[in-house]
């Protein structure tokens, strides 16, 4: 992978203020709104809800879910990474349903060896077709800090955030093109750190050093807006902004920017991958 352009922090900020102030909302309390679902312990809610913390050691990992499920949904989550040596491990983010033709909309966050960067890695899957992995540097270190994470799932597209700035659009062409998408099976959060040192370093080269265990995570300012499954859709979400939100031309030009500058991988740019031709929403999206 060819090193991503890096550029000052500060010019960056000065260019996306406005987008990231449209993402700071209350923060939902992870008491009412998450499960601790695996992890032994490992997974911990503190400051009296508004923090969850995930670690991982040799012998296991942690993970949570939301206790609701929606069908569209905007959702936001400041996450601070695994700092220092964190090479082999996976802190996932993503939304999901259930089953053999499940949907999902990934953020994986692929921990890397101290002073290297993180790598962000998204995929989209529809009625279990997944293999739509795009892959980003950040302009950031995101283990230094909290950094909001959000995914914007309406009728017309799904749209993956980084501190408002969206990194990332897939749209609905299904009625256009024939490619399956994300409208009728409700979906849960679900988030994870996990050991996968067989693949997420380098492909796997680098492996996990348990000298460094336990690994954390930290998650806090969690917000959800999404709608209740089975309710018509239009009645109950059609007043929320993000239900018809699409990308501007400033936000276009973010995106562009983003993939210009710290876009590491393009499934729709892999020619060898797909020899007998680029999947057909390459040409929308």
């Amino acid at each position: 992978m060819d090193s991503p352009t890096f550029l000052p922090f500060f010019l960056l900020g000065l260019a996306l203020a406005a987008s990231t102030a449209s993402f700071a909302t209350a923060a939902n309390n992870f008491n009412q709104e998450v499960d601790i679902t695996w992890g032994d312990g490992r997974g911990k809610i503190l400051n009296n809800g508004m923090l969850l913390t995930l670690s991982l050691d040799k012998i296991s990992g942690s993970g949570f879910q939301s206790k609701n499920e929606y069908l569209f949904a905007r959702i936001d989550m400041q996450i601070k990474l695994v700092d220092g040596n964190s090479a082999g491990t996976v802190t996932a983010y993503y939304l999901s349903s259930q089953g053999p033709t499940h949907d999902e909309i990934d953020f994986e966050f692929l921990g890397n060896l101290s002073g290297e960067p993180y790598l962000v890695h998204t995929n989209v899957y529809t009625q279990g077709k997944g293999n739509r992995e795009m892959q980003f540097y950040l302009w950031f270190d995101p283990t230094m800090d909290f950094h909001t994470y959000s995914i914007l799932w309406n009728p017309s597209h799904i749209v993956f955030y980084v501190d408002g700035t969206p990194i990332r659009e897939f749209k609905n062409i299904e009625a256009t093109m024939g490619v399956p998408y994300p409208k009728n099976q409700a979906m849960r959060l679900y988030s994870s750190l996990w050991d996968a040192e067989d693949w997420a370093t380098r492909g796997g080269l680098v492996k996990t050093d348990w000298s460094h265990s336990p690994f954390l995570a930290e998650f806090q300012s969690f917000n959800s807006d999404g709608c209740v499954p089975g309710a018509n859709i239009q009645a109950a979400c059609g007043s929320k902004a993000w239900m018809n939100q699409a990308l501007d031309a400033d936000s276009l030009n973010k995106m562009s920017w983003v993939q210009k500058n710290y876009m590491v991988y393009n499934y729709c740019s892999d020619v060898k991958r797909f020899p007998l031709g680029l999947p057909v929403e390459c040409s929308a999206n």
